[in-house]
């Protein structure tokens, strides 16, 4: 009995080794709780500065002005907005990873991390230069969509160097980008559900899952 616990106990450790070096562990949940609430108050904000309301959804008519030109204010509290809960999103999971880490005595950057990344980068980087094309030829309305649908992909495409989690959230927003190109009306709403209440939930589910 002795000899095969030890031998389970050896395998269990390897396991953990090979899953260590082909998968980025250091996801904390919480980071995708509160990415989800910055992307809640920057939606939340959206809203007020453009005083619409569920009834009046269609954000984007205010990208052109009455006289029928580029409402340049409108790009500038978007873009703003936007890179604020980029930024405090990026910051506080960089922090919690770094610190779930340093806690289990793992690397926080090596091999894993890198190709995890740079898989995540492709599909961002098309996708940002691609919203940068829909606003450049005035299809402003299809900006929350694309930004979901490439998001999603992204999610999908590095998910293979971490949780499976992370496939199931990417193949969520992606469901939701094309529902929000359907009903583009209602971009803003469901920018807030994928970025904000998709992430929240996620964020709760891997915390119980692998951290609790």
């Amino acid at each position: 009995m002795k000899n095969e616990s030890e031998h389970l106990e050896t395998l269990s450790e390897i396991r953990s080794l090979m899953e260590r070096s082909t998968r980025f562990i250091s996801l904390n949940g919480l980071a995708g709780v509160f990415a989800g609430i910055f992307a809640l108050i920057g939606a939340y904000i959206a809203y007020l500065y453009l005083h619409l309301n569920f009834t009046q959804p269609n954000y984007y008519c205010y990208s052109i002005t009455a006289e029928g030109t580029q409402n340049t204010s409108f790009y500038l509290f978007f873009l703003t907005d936007a890179m604020l809960v980029l930024i405090l999103s990026v910051a506080v999971a960089i922090l919690l990873s770094v610190r779930k880490t340093h806690k289990k005595g793992l690397k926080i950057w090596d091999n894993t991390a890198k190709r995890l990344l740079i898989n995540m980068f492709i599909p961002l980087a098309c996708g940002g230069i691609f919203c940068l094309i829909l606003v450049y030829h005035g299809y402003v309305s299809l900006v929350a969509p694309g930004t979901l649908l490439f998001y999603g992909l992204a999610l999908v495409n590095a998910s293979k160097y971490t949780f499976n989690d992370v496939r199931h959230l990417g193949l969520i927003e992606i469901f939701i980008g094309l529902i929000a190109a359907i009903w583009i009306g209602y971009g803003l709403i469901f920018w807030a559900l994928g970025f904000g209440v998709m992430h929240i939930i996620y964020g709760i589910i891997m915390y119980y899952k692998y951290e609790r």
